[in-house]
């Protein structure tokens, strides 16, 4: 059964061939509607945006993400101009909010056909949001990082570039569907499901930086850059290629990562030439307990992240210049 909240639109909704089991007429307070459907079952909620108290100001959508299943809410928008827009539009999707229409048509597709991200990725465009993060242009940075082979070190490598990125930056690290950030015992690595990735990483706005460990999650296009890891031993390319003797195609576009590798960079232009692949960077085996890593660095400041030091620096060097470059 479904719910609807109606204000403006309301013989719009009324139009809807659907069962209904709780109806709502008028304009609400958002934490009026979060505090009455929290715990309430239903299918979905078709929410006319116009019943949303206060609905220009996105600080008040955002409540509704963090606190509803935005999954199961469809959100029909007004004909204003702003709510048109690119980066108002961008906005709703970093909240986590993918079902959005102004037609009946569309509520009807999305009863059936639900959004995910890839569905709206198009239309996402995160520099364009400007009113989160700290000092990255305006947004924050979500850089998910994903093994191609087996064991190709995501983890561990996420946490040692969380440890250089955080002398310069905010940073925190998620992880989908795993709870190996655990064995770190740092608060700002934390576990999270594929269903609450979208609302966990808008809670997270703050952060000049978010670090996501992917997994299996089947929307990387959620992040703004993805590294995929290799770790180029027979054992393990071979399994890689047994599985999908496609895969470096696939991959062509993407950053590959050599990863816990003994391949010299002298090696390396024969490993693209045999495996038909570019390789971002080639990163050996590191001792993880250490709280600084050049090789780390050199990566991280490849990506864009500059206030880290510059390529060839030496580790007694490095609090010299860490801090002098700006972004």
């Amino acid at each position: 059964m479904n719910v609807i909240i109606a204000n403006k639109y309301k013989e719009m909704l009324l139009s809807l061939d659907i069962p209904v089991i709780k109806s709502l007429e008028g304009v609400y307070d958002v934490n009026d509607i979060i505090e009455n459907f929290t715990n309430f079952y239903f299918d979905r909620m078709i929410l006319d945006i116009t019943a949303i108290k206060d609905y220009t100001n996105l600080d008040n959508l955002q409540k509704l993400s963090i606190n509803l299943d935005m999954g199961k809410v469809i959100l029909l928008l007004d004909d204003s101009e702003e709510s048109s827009s690119s980066a108002y539009l961008s906005k709703l999707i970093s909240m986590g909010i993918y079902n959005f229409t102004r037609n009946v048509d569309g509520i009807n597709y999305l009863l059936q056909n639900p959004n995910s991200y890839r569905d709206v990725a198009h239309i996402h465009n995160m520099n364009l949001e400007g009113s989160y993060g700290d000092d990255l242009g305006g947004t924050t940075r979500v850089i998910g990082v994903k093994s191609l082979t087996e064991g190709a070190g995501a983890t561990t490598l996420i946490y040692m570039m969380k440890k250089n990125l955080e002398t310069n930056y905010s940073v925190c690290a998620m992880e989908v569907d795993k709870r190996d950030f655990t064995y770190f015992d740092d608060k700002e690595m934390i576990h999270t499901t594929s269903l609450d990735l979208p609302k966990e990483i808008m809670k997270r706005r703050d952060y000049n930086i978010i670090l996501l460990d992917l997994n299996n999650y089947s929307d990387p296009d959620i992040c703004n850059n993805v590294l995929c890891l290799v770790e180029p031993s027979i054992l393990k390319l071979n399994k890689m290629l047994k599985r999908d003797r496609r895969i470096f195609e696939k991959h062509s576009n993407d950053k590959i990562i050599l990863n816990q590798s003994y391949v010299t960079n002298s090696e390396l232009p024969d490993f693209e030439y045999e495996a038909r692949c570019k390789v971002y960077a080639n990163i050996p085996s590191m001792n993880d307990r250490e709280n600084y890593h050049q090789e780390i660095d050199n990566l991280l400041a490849k990506l864009g992240f500059t206030k880290q030091a510059s390529s060839g620096t030496s580790e007694s060097a490095k609090d010299k210049l860490l801090g002098i470059f700006k972004m």
